[in-house]
């Protein structure tokens, strides 16, 4: 073996993460290469036991590496190892990933119960319009025929008082007394104040 290939051979075999990272601030993809082989392994292992999951893990640890090749030039060799800097963002990003993973299942569960209490609060306030209409149709038998007459036309046909003396061929003043008498029948009926 030639000198050369022999140097380049232990060139290589003695670059360590610090190096590697360095010279891929410098955008070497062979150096980010080695640095994957080196490190990945270990950053999988970290970002696993905190999410526990395998599919997760590795797409955590992607974009580990995207990030390590994208911000590359920020790691400084005097504050620490081109190693704990790796595992540093791999452990942001898994709890990051753990957090929003919460965030997500609260969320679904708040829309959840809000459903639930939506359609819970809908069967109630039919239940309730059902009884009270009950209530009002019972009242409303035991008005007289011709006050019951002109309140349905009145409120629940809309008319105007005008109106329900011309349908009932009664003076408006016989059709408004109907009505407000009735009423008032029904008022008392219903236990209203």
């Amino acid at each position: 073996m030639s000198s050369n290939r022999l140097d380049a051979m232990e060139d290589d075999s003695v670059k360590t993460p610090d190096v590697l990272l360095q010279q891929v601030a410098l955008g070497d993809e062979s150096a980010f290469e080695s640095l994957y082989g080196a490190m990945a392994s270990r950053v999988f292992g970290l970002v696993l036991r905190v999410l526990r999951d395998n599919a997760q893990s590795e797409e955590v640890t992607q974009e580990v590496f995207v990030e390590a090749w994208q911000q590359a030039r920020r790691f400084d060799p005097t504050r620490g190892t081109a190693a704990s800097w790796l595992l540093t963002i791999a452990h942001r990003r898994a709890v990051d990933r753990v957090r929003a993973s919460q965030a997500s299942q609260d969320r679904d569960l708040r829309v959840g119960i809000k459903e639930f209490q939506d359609s819970y609060d809908d069967v109630e306030e039919n239940a309730i319009l059902h009884d009270e209409t009950m209530r009002v149709a019972q009242a409303l038998q035991r008005l007289t025929a011709p006050q019951r007459e002109a309140i349905h036309l009145a409120y629940f046909g809309g008319y105007t008082h005008t109106e329900v003396a011309e349908l009932l061929k009664i003076p408006v003043g016989t059709a408004k007394t109907r009505i407000r008498d009735g009423m008032g029948k029904l008022r008392e009926l219903m236990g209203a104040a």
